[in-house]
């Protein structure tokens, strides 16, 4: 039997084991998928020893492991050294290999909720300058994206982005969102800001066109406060949930040897977790 697992601190939180769950039954696979906490001070001895004493095929990594766990594994991939994190470790050929899935997961998600979302010429609004938004300005750069306006409340962090990124991502004011919003195509906000427990994110929708489509990459609530304002504006909206579950594929299918499908069923069920149905 197949065994993949969640690593973070906390971790009780992932809706992960929800989802590998589901796949691996509804593929009628033998196999587990499950939390494990790990504590900052035994994350080597897991990814060197652990792992495998416990029989582990790979796991998952959540905060605050994404970029610590670079430097424990054997190999990481191009897309994820260019994002700096990691979310996925697997064993191939005796060594431990990892990659980044979260932008691929954004990626599908925004295409199919919001097809024709891309306009030559239109630029990306991202909102935020964390781990989130280096791995989406990469995604959305590797997608076609000329420019991008990378809008942190803390510019130099935006700066550092931009610098990594190159001529076509600017780093500008917290205020001048507003600004530049009439030119763009796509906002993105990728701070933890309208997240249950969180702030509201201080965010005007009004002066965005009306093509222009919002995203969120939080999920709980699954409708934040920037995506009731953006749909009751009558913008196109992107939740965060689809995020998490299309980043789960690559994974699953790794360790498990079946690409799964994401589908309204399994939606259905992580939605009725997060409202406590």
């Amino acid at each position: 039997m197949r065994k993949a697992c969640i690593i973070g601190w906390p971790v009780k939180h992932s809706r992960s084991p929800l989802i590998h769950s589901h796949w691996l039954a509804q593929y009628g696979l033998a196999g587990s998928y499950t939390r494990v906490e790990v504590e900052p001070d035994q994350l080597g001895r897991f990814i060197a020893e652990d792992m495998v004493r416990e029989g582990f095929v790979g796991c998952n990594v959540t905060i605050p492991y994404k970029v610590a766990v670079m430097s424990l594994v054997d190999d990481v991939a191009e897309d994820a050294r260019a994002i700096g994190a990691v979310n996925t470790l697997w064993f191939e050929g005796g060594k431990i290999r990892a990659d980044n899935t979260d932008v691929t997961g954004f990626m599908t998600h925004l295409d199919l909720s919001a097809p024709g979302w891309a306009k030559p010429q239109r630029p990306v609004l991202v909102l935020g300058a964390g781990g989130g938004a280096r791995g989406i300005v990469y995604g959305l750069l590797r997608a076609g994206v000329d420019r991008i306006y990378l809008c942190n409340r803390t510019r130099a962090n935006a700066e550092d982005i931009a610098t990594s990124f190159g001529s076509k991502v600017v780093a500008i004011d917290w205020n001048d969102a507003r600004r530049v919003a009439p030119e763009i195509v796509l906002t993105v906000n990728t701070t933890s800001l309208g997240m249950q427990g969180h702030a509201e994110l201080a965010f005007d929708v009004a002066p965005l066109r009306d093509d222009c489509v919002v995203a969120d990459i939080v999920y709980v609530p699954l409708e934040t406060p920037l995506l009731l304002a953006a749909r009751t504006r009558g913008l196109r909206t992107v939740d965060g949930l689809g995020m998490l579950l299309h980043q789960a594929v690559p994974g699953f299918e790794r360790w498990f040897g079946v690409r799964p499908s994401v589908t309204d069923e399994l939606r259905s069920i992580i939605v009725r977790d997060i409202e406590g149905r």
